[in-house]
């Protein structure tokens, strides 16, 4: 074997993505909030990158470069912001500091401080707060401690899932197997919601009924005999069977169902937890002018600052006493802000223009409703704007659209079809939105199987598979046939 070193020379194209192309792409994915987020941080981070509206006061340029105020360059006019104040107004005679900003009224808001204010604690997840519960009850310290042992092995839903042999394969000294079995039934009892820590859901629904018939003094014996004895038959809607095995008529069955609909919770875990769906604001407006009655479209950024570079620094890159260091030092910030500026004007402008195409080719989603959206592929959208379907993909992506009809994820104008017998497209998420109108519309008492249904939706002229149908059922979370009857 022989090791050696030789050189060669070759020609080859490597396509490489610049620091600025970059950074207008990761702007252009963002969304509003999250780019007012940058925004922030780049105006902390970046000494020469200012709001145009600000008024914070800064020397000229001559000051900050220690040299006399007749040997600086002069400002261009068109380059310096109208809200800057003139440099000679800033300075104070035989001081060479900068002068401080002024405190501002006690009125002033810091809508930082009011952001921090207003924003939502972290929720007390659900071991925490039966936890909090638990050692409020009076219990020998042994029961105390198996007790949390066994809080720590409840999900999500409330439930216990894990055998008592799993649970008691590692347990701390002082701590034995009968302690977590005698502090089971203790917890099902304390703590609230009822059903909670029970084994599986047959359990906690009778926990449940349990704690309804002792607090409301309800006889309760028939929901608790169909869920102790038919739950599966419950759950597979097989009313009549339950019918012939308890004696029971279909009305008393029917009525202990609705009422366990009414007051029963298969996941009480869920209650102690705070599940509330995040806020979303929009991105962008689409409203109709009254008096063209064309559809408007309009950018949510009003909140968001304008950006400009500081005329000082922008200055003070010129000037020739100024040591090197500081120059490339300012000139590289420069540079850094102005391609900030350029790229969210950039995501500005493109966004309005895939917003424009959205609207022309889905006005009548806007107009009708959901049956009435159109396919529109983004690859079509990309061809129409000339850009890359890349470049249209981080466009709407986790960006949501404000229409007459509701708020929307602009991704969801954005799907695939298939033609009708009339030889129209039609989009996939038109086609669910027929299957639903469909099934609301069946006799309850002889509900549509998958096979009726793809007659049904032939009728209306969608020729589609029964997998096809099944498909899109499962996906609507519709049931099939036999668990939608009524009796």
């Amino acid at each position: 074997m022989r090791l050696d070193t030789s050189q060669h020379m070759r020609m080859e194209q490597r396509m490489k993505l610049a620091p600025r192309m970059i950074q207008s792409m990761e702007i252009l994915q963002l969304s509003t909030m999250a780019l007012e987020e940058r925004i922030d941080r780049e105006l902390a981070e970046n000494p020469v990158l200012e709001r145009a509206d600000s008024n914070e006061e800064l020397p000229d340029a001559a000051t900050v470069a220690g040299m006399p105020a007749e040997a600086a360059p002069p400002a261009p006019a068109e380059d310096k912001p109208s809200t800057n104040q003139n440099s000679s107004d800033l300075w104070d005679d035989g001081n060479r500091d900068f002068k401080p900003r002024s405190a501002g009224n006690a009125d002033d808001r810091d809508p930082k401080v009011e952001a921090i204010a207003n924003t939502a604690a972290r929720s007390m997840s659900l071991s925490e707060a039966l936890l909090q519960q638990w050692v409020l009850v009076e219990l020998p310290e042994r029961m105390i401690e198996a007790g949390k042992i066994l809080i720590d092995w409840v999900d999500d839903d409330g439930y216990v899932r894990d055998s008592l042999d799993t649970i008691c394969r590692k347990l701390p000294d002082g701590i034995r197997r009968d302690d977590i079995q005698a502090a089971w039934p203790l917890l099902q009892r304390r703590l609230d919601p009822p059903g909670i820590c029970a084994r599986n859901l047959q359990e906690s629904l009778l926990l449940q009924l349990d704690a309804l018939a002792e607090d409301q003094k309800l006889d309760l014996h028939i929901p608790q005999l169909l869920v102790r004895e038919y739950l599966d038959d419950l759950e597979m809607n097989r009313l009549p069977q339950i019918s012939r095995k308890s004696g029971l008529t279909l009305e008393q069955i029917n009525a202990a169902r609705q009422y366990m609909a009414r007051h029963l919770n298969p996941r009480p875990g869920r209650l102690l937890v705070d599940t509330r769906v995040p806020s979303v604001t929009p991105d962008a407006v689409i409203d109709v002018d009254e008096q063209t009655g064309d559809y408007r479209l309009r950018l949510t950024d009003d909140r968001m600052p304008r950006l400009c570079v500081n005329e000082v620094y922008n200055r003070m890159a010129r000037v020739k006493t100024v040591d090197a260091t500081t120059r490339h030092f300012i000139n590289n910030n420069i540079r850094n802000a102005r391609w900030l500026i350029e790229s969210i004007e950039q995501r500005r402008h493109t966004l309005l223009r895939v917003l424009r195409v959205v609207v022309d080719a889905q006005r009548e989603f806007i107009e009708l409703g959901p049956e009435y959206l159109k396919p529109l592929p983004m690859t079509t959208v990309a061809d129409q704007l000339g850009i890359h379907v890349a470049t249209v993909s981080r466009a709407v992506a986790d960006k949501y659209v404000q229409t007459p009809r509701g708020v929307f994820a602009l991704r969801q104008f954005f799907t695939g079809g298939m033609e009708n017998a009339a030889g129209e497209t039609v989009s996939w998420d038109a086609i669910r939105a027929k299957l639903m109108e469909v099934i609301a519309h069946e006799d309850k008492k002889q509900p549509l199987n998958d096979d009726e249904i793809v007659e049904e939706l032939g009728k209306h002229g969608l020729t589609l598979a029964r997998r096809t149908v099944a498909k899109y059922r499962k996906l609507c979370k519709i049931p099939p046939a036999r668990r939608r009857r009524e009796f």
